[in-house]
């Protein structure tokens, strides 16, 4: 049986943060967030571990990273670049990167195997990559079949501002039947609301299922993505801001019944770095976790 592989959207820039907040540290002993994915995702039984970042990072990344993992995981790179992208749509005023889905397609000629994404700044859980790492293995390859690790949306917000989080609809047997990217979620006067795209802020339910870009897919993803980040580009490629994320190309595929997206559910608290005030907080949630002993003091 092939171990699946885990995917870690590294590449971005962390404006909202401050800074390269994939290599900050949030413990005594020098981890980062991703530190504890990559152990997580060992314990749960993946065989290799793709980052996708950009060239301008790569050597920090590999002195940091390779050192840790070399003997415990397969490790491989690939890159997001704006130029990342068909010469018919090359715009030269473009400066922002072109989102989750393009950086996603970026690592399809290292995987053939089923395999999970995550985002390199968010902790999910160790439970949560036993869950998704047990139905990847049990999913056919060549299928559409595809999963998602769902969360509680009351359980993912930052105290410091607002976040994204694709809002699920859920049928009774598990499916999601439409995903809806919300870019801006916060808490006003004790009550969760999102901002519609003409500024109006709605009362959103804090029990409503959320993806956190934590998804498990076979390689059949790719070639369906592919086509549609044609199509993306086509209509957009000449706004500066306009961005093909991962729950885009997955509500297009769930929508149209070209695929199939189970939700498994996860009711940890998440905890990330959206902000440099979320760093404090960080911090002593995953001392406790090693107080507790569900990490070790020293994690390689």
């Amino acid at each position: 049986m092939n171990k699946p592989t885990l995917v870690i959207l590294a590449a971005g820039i962390g404006s909202r943060y401050g800074g390269l907040k994939q290599l900050d540290t949030f413990s005594e002993q020098g981890d980062t967030i991703l530190d504890f994915s990559i152990y997580d995702a060992i314990q749960a039984g993946f065989g290799k571990v793709v980052f996708i970042i950009r060239k301008s990072i790569e050597a920090d990344f590999k002195a940091f990273f390779n050192p840790k993992l070399k003997g415990k995981i397969k490790v491989e790179y690939v890159f997001q670049e704006i130029d990342n992208i068909p010469e018919k749509y090359k715009d030269n005023n473009r400066q922002k990167p072109w989102g989750t889905g393009h950086a996603l397609l970026m690592a399809k000629d290292v995987i053939s195997e089923n395999f999970a994404v995550i985002n390199a700044d968010d902790f999910y859980g160790r439970a949560a990559f036993i869950g998704i790492a047990e139905a990847l293995k049990n999913t056919d390859k060549d299928s559409s079949n595809f999963n998602m690790m769902g969360y509680v949306l009351k359980n993912t917000i930052s105290e410091y501002g607002f976040v994204s989080r694709g809002e699920c609809n859920v049928n009774k047997d598990g499916f999601l039947t439409g995903i809806t990217e919300r870019t801006h979620i916060e808490k006003v006067d004790g009550i969760l609301k999102f901002k519609e795209s003409d500024g109006v802020l709605k009362p959103i339910s804090e029990d409503t299922i959320v993806s956190m870009n934590f998804f498990g897919f076979t390689p059949k993803y790719f070639e369906l993505s592919e086509s549609l980040f044609e199509d993306f580009l086509k209509e957009n490629y000449k706004e500066p801001k306009a961005e093909f994320f991962i729950p885009l190309a997955v509500n297009h595929l769930i929508v149209n019944k070209i695929a199939t997206m189970q939700v498994l559910k996860s009711d940890a608290r998440w905890f990330g770095v959206t902000y440099k005030e979320d760093k404090a907080y960080v911090t002593s949630e995953i001392q406790k976790l090693k107080d507790s002993g569900i990490y070790p003091k020293n994690l390689w």
